[in-house]
């Protein structure tokens, strides 16, 4: 039995399907999503939705969705499925369905009286095209296919509406037409690899509702434009393969192209395999010789702080170390050149002061797969040079004190991972000494020196050491309190005492500057007030303020986004402090945990992990669908599971 199938029982009731998503994407940032019913459920949902760059730097949904009929004897049974104001849904195709399989690609098998017909759907790798093949797996007698396009062309963040400005021009091309509905936009293809009928009449289908966008408090509903519709007959065993691209294809490859795609992708048949390919879905390339990694589908673009925390997770535990060296080439030119004070490129907030900590700390890790000799001649240069940069006090967020703490000033804006606001103010507005930058310090000064020697350099190493030495006894001076934990950060005389998972960085990290009992007093508070199957809360539930579920409107929702909701990827800093100082005592422990994560895997957005859950049972998924440093921690916890576990 496949890992990820579903029978009719799940597939027609509509509470169990539709929260059920799967998501298709390929290296250019483009991407296929729905849910697996195929009714759309968020404004950013659809078949081929892809960037334009040329015009802003959203995604834009141009083929929202593809309604299929069945037509035998005069009769017509229409397999799509919307859902319009007042809670109703038409026309109900959901209820033909037998059975869904995501095995190796989204397969769905309907059941029309003595049709049975197939669907399998790919996104192709290197073309902003979503192809589709339909198998007339039986029938008893002549069956007609009836296929009806819903066009948007509009932004993922916005709605589109009945107007008199949408083009309702097209032209024929091979197979099929090409449409565009606004200037500025591309051209849409839509060709079979069979010759067809397409007959034209145009109408706007109105009032279509996006539940999950009413959910969030927003406008949840929109017009879309259906030009007319494709017909052609299909004989029992026969496939036709629809293409839906920015630019045209020739139809007599259409049929090699998608088993091409189906033979490179890999089965997601167990945890570890869905994982890699959720991984593989966050790859960016934007040229030849650029590679990037996207924090998140479907709002989120390349952040450099999400870049550098989910690397070693997506490459070097998956063994691909050649791709971590080559997003790290185009994430270090940036980064350098934020620190010549150039102006920002394709990855956004470089800006953001423990940036280049976690740079050190990603290239830290490359050097426990690589070696260290291989990290220090591939990256020795630019750990020194992130350190003498922020120790002559170039970075302009970020300053170091004589007491060899980092401070920041986070007072009007946010500076950390915590960055929610209300208002134009940090809902959480950490500031002065914050407990997880000054870890990620004392660590990279450590590692530094582990590399100023490799190149013999005793004056560097014994700079470094002094240095990692005033820091570590400030960090403990200035964060560690009576009752066993750290504060999360003190700013003057105001310390915060709130119960918050960074200071778990204190304890998870190659080198702590805290002494075993302090760690693992640390790691003890975080079990009993933080952990959850979802990860870390990020705030305790004793502490002021806990507020664990992400619901509502947007201003609700940022007043709860760091206010006790779970994080899976502080979970895999937290099983890496277990693993640390309990060794192989904590496996079957750190297994167990994995099991929440696995859940995960067939419950939202099939194959991956969403954004973050609620922070009390029954523990809901929330925000994006997948997110790079959750998928990235748990590939990376599995990788650390299996070392510990061959350990002697």
């Amino acid at each position: 039995m496949s890992y990820l199938r579903f029978e009719k029982a799940l597939m027609t009731n509509l509470e169990e399907a539709l929260p059920r998503e799967l998501l298709r994407s390929n290296r250019s940032g483009a991407y296929s999503c729905s849910t697996i019913v195929d009714c759309n459920t968020r404004k950013y949902h659809g078949l081929l939705v892809v960037p334009i760059p040329g015009m802003d730097d959203d995604n834009h949904v141009l083929l929202s969705s593809l309604d299929v009929t069945v037509i035998q004897h005069g009769a017509e049974f229409n397999l799509g499925l919307h859902k319009y104001q007042g809670n109703n849904y038409s026309p109900k195709g959901h209820k033909y369905i037998r059975e869904f399989d995501c095995d190796k690609v989204p397969t769905t098998i309907y059941r029309v009286g003595g049709v049975v017909l197939k669907k399998e759907v790919v996104f192709q790798h290197y073309e902003d095209r979503i192809l589709l093949r339909y198998t007339l797996v039986d029938a008893h007698s002549a069956t007609t296919l009836r296929f009806r396009p819903f066009l948007a062309f509009r932004s993922v963040r916005q709605f589109t509406h009945e107007n008199p400005t949408a083009s309702r021009d097209y032209q024929q091309v091979a197979n099929g037409i090409k449409t565009c509905m606004y200037a500025g936009y591309p051209d849409l293809y839509m060709q079979f690899s069979k010759t067809n009928e397409f007959v034209f009449q145009p109408d706007w289908y109105r009032g279509i509702e996006y539940p999950k966008e009413q959910e969030r408090g927003y406008s949840s509903n929109e017009d879309l434009y259906v030009p007319g519709y494709f017909e052609m007959n299909i004989k029992k065993g026969e496939s036709i393969v629809f293409a839906a691209s920015t630019k045209e294809i020739k139809p007599r490859t259409m049929a090699k192209l998608f088993q091409d795609e189906v033979d490179e992708r890999s089965p997601r048949d167990n945890f570890f395999h869905c994982l890699v390919n959720a991984a593989h879905q966050f790859h960016n390339r934007t040229s030849k010789d650029e590679r990037y990694i996207l924090a998140g589908y479907p709002w989120f673009k390349c952040r450099a702080r999400d870049t550098f925390i989910a690397l070693p997770g997506l490459t070097l535990a998956i063994e691909e170390q050649d791709y971590f060296e080559l997003v790290m080439k185009s994430a270090e030119k940036e980064l350098r050149n934020f620190m010549a004070g150039k102006p920002a490129g394709k990855i956004y907030e470089m800006e953001q002061p423990d940036v280049p900590l976690w740079c050190v700390w990603a290239i830290q890790q490359y050097a426990k797969e690589a070696g260290i000799d291989k990290c220090f001649k591939m990256y020795g240069k630019l750990v020194e040079d992130i350190v003498r940069y922020i120790e002559n006090g170039k970075h302009p967020n970020m300053k170091l004190d004589d007491n060899g703490l980092l401070r920041i000033d986070g007072k009007e804006r946010a500076m950390t991972w915590m960055n929610s606001t209300a208002n134009g103010r940090p809902v959480v507005p950490r500031t002065g000494y914050v407990v997880e930058f000054n870890a990620l310090w004392y660590n990279v000064l450590k590692f530094c020196s582990k590399l100023a020697s490799m190149n013999n350099d005793e004056k560097a190493v014994k700079k470094l050491e002094a240095m990692a030495e005033k820091t570590k006894a400030s960090f403990v001076e200035t964060f560690v309190n009576d009752y066993g934990y750290l504060f999360d950060y003190v700013d003057g005389n105001m310390m915060d005492w709130s119960v918050r998972p960074n200071m778990i960085f204190a304890v998870a990290l190659d080198y702590s500057p805290l002494s075993a009992d302090q760690q693992k007093s640390v790691l003890d508070i975080c079990t009993r007030e933080l952990l959850t199957p979802k990860g870390l809360r990020s705030l305790s539930p004793k502490s002021g303020g806990y507020n664990p579920m992400y619901v509502g409107p947007q201003s609700q929702r940022d007043y709860a986004y760091h206010q006790g909701t779970a994080w899976p990827w502080l979970g895999g800093f937290y099983m890496e402090a277990c693993l640390k100082l309990y060794k192989r005592t904590r496996l079957s422990f750190v297994e167990r945990q994995m099991v929440g994560y696995e859940d995960e895997m067939a419950l939202n957005c099939l194959g991956t992990i969403p954004e973050m859950s609620d922070g009390n049972p029954p523990f809901r998924a929330r925000g994006a669908m997948s997110f790079a440093m959750n998928v990235a921690e748990v590939l990376r916890t599995l990788n650390m599971l299996e070392r510990y576990a061959y350990k002697k």
